[in-house]
């Protein structure tokens, strides 16, 4: 084995960042033994360095990332800190001074992350970020290297736990969203600022980073179509549970039919409870992947949290330091086929539409003609009155997006119709 051991800065030491620092110092015998050689922390980077933290040595604190960076002698930098800046420049800088990089940012691998494949690649260094989706699930790993001589068409999945566990407590007790929500802060779930969650941003982010590996074509989040949770009520779970389905936020990457473009999407839907998914519970993420060899494999455990996404994290630790020690670097950015991400109007699905509308003679059959004149196939019908007012339950056909938005802005315009109280889509059959 090798003696000069192997030096590692760490740049961030919240939750993920004290797991890491952690479980180098007190499993650092059988780190190296994996490895080949020790390996050593040799700083640590923080913004506020008089904050408690349990399992990171404090004489490795420094406010000064940039200096750990730039030592000279630094072999891999862990990058926990999140967001574009200072992250961005400072993985450049490890690359510049000829330092692999193991990163959990997934904002900046979606958004940048053909930029620092090809800066990784010309500095001769790798860049490894398992943990910027689905926390501790081996997920980019086996999309990449083991599903490598095989065509993947389709990922399906729950990665954003927080909306996960939202949802599912909406479902289990009947709550509505501003409830769940509060039950997810204060199990420390939730954010005190929850947007990037509800809303999808972080679920946008991971289904960019999956779709790129997917189908080797070069996908940003900004080609990501995105909706939240905000706007799913209890009313929409119970809808849900009357069909036999239960609401995910799912992301859903997929190749078009004809092998010429790929689509990408995070929004709500439900699911059919046979489905593997719907069986998710809590916090947990998992994810269905449909390749025409292997078929369909699924991938599930917890998808944040310290300890798990630091898993993931010296995971990726491990490769990087062998690869070192081999003079070698593992798969980079494959991006050789470059198919154009289509349009969210041109995504074909099933929905199912709510209607408030006047409970009155012939409503339905005018109802039923305007999705008809959109080329929207109706599947099912449910109708409840209630004092001279109904709600009205469609479930169509799989249809695009685009006639689905026309034959809504059509209906919203009926005078028998008294609002379009809520449109998901249905995924899953």
């Amino acid at each position: 084995m090798r003696t000069r051991p192997l030096k590692v800065a760490l740049l961030g030491c919240g939750v993920v960042g004290s797991e890491v620092a952690r479980i180098m110092t007190t499993t650092a015998d059988d780190l190296a033994a994996r490895i080949g050689a020790p390996v050593e922390l040799a700083g640590i980077a923080v913004r506020r360095p008089g904050r408690p933290r349990p399992g990171a040595p404090e004489h490795l604190l420094t406010t000064d990332a940039e200096a750990l960076v730039g030592r000279g002698d630094i072999d891999v930098v862990i990058e926990v800190v999140g967001g574009i800046e200072p992250s961005k420049s400072l993985i450049l800088k490890a690359f510049e001074g000829g330092a692999s990089v193991v990163s959990a940012n997934k904002a900046l691998l979606a958004k940048d992350g053909a930029e620092l494949h090809a800066a990784a690649a010309a500095a001769g260094v790798d860049l490894y970020y398992e943990a910027a989706v689905a926390g501790a699930i081996p997920l980019l790993r086996p999309l990449r290297e083991s599903l490598a001589g095989d065509k993947v068409n389709r990922v399906l999945g729950i990665v954003n736990g927080t909306t996960n566990f939202i949802l599912d407590k909406m479902d289990s007790t009947g709550a509505g969203y501003s409830e769940a929500l509060e039950e997810a802060t204060a199990l420390g779930y939730a954010e005190a600022d929850p947007t990037a969650d509800v809303e999808g941003f972080d679920a946008a982010a991971k289904a960019a980073i999956l779709a790129g590996i997917a189908f080797h074509t070069k996908v940003t989040a900004a080609d990501v179509y995105r909706e939240g949770i905000t706007e799913v009520t209890a009313a929409d779970i119970a809808s849900a549970r009357q069909m036999g389905c239960v609401v995910k936020l799912l992301a859903i990457c997929e190749r078009a039919a004809d092998g010429a473009s790929v689509t990408a999407r995070v929004h709500p839907a439900m699911i059919p409870l046979s489905h593997p998914l719907a069986s998710v519970r809590e916090a947990y993420n998992a994810v269905f992947v449909e390749a025409e060899a292997a078929g369909r494999l699924m991938f599930y455990g917890p998808g944040a949290g310290g300890a798990p996404t630091a898993s993931a994290v010296l995971g990726d630790l491990v490769a990087v330091c062998r690869n070192k020690l081999n003079g070698a670097t593992g798969p980079g950015d494959s991006v050789y086929a470059q198919l154009p991400a289509k349009a969210m109007d041109q995504v074909v699905t099933r929905y199912h539409v709510s209607l408030d509308v006047d409970d009155r003679a012939g409503v339905l059959a005018q109802v039923a003609s305007v999705f008809a004149e959109h080329g929207v196939s109706i599947d099912t019908v449910r109708q409840q009155g209630r004092d001279g007012d109904a709600a009205l339950v469609v479930v169509t056909h799989r249809a695009t997006d685009a006639a689905l938005s026309a034959t809504v802005d059509k209906l919203r315009a009926l005078d028998s119709v008294r609002d379009v109280a809520s449109i998901m889509r249905v995924e899953g059959e």
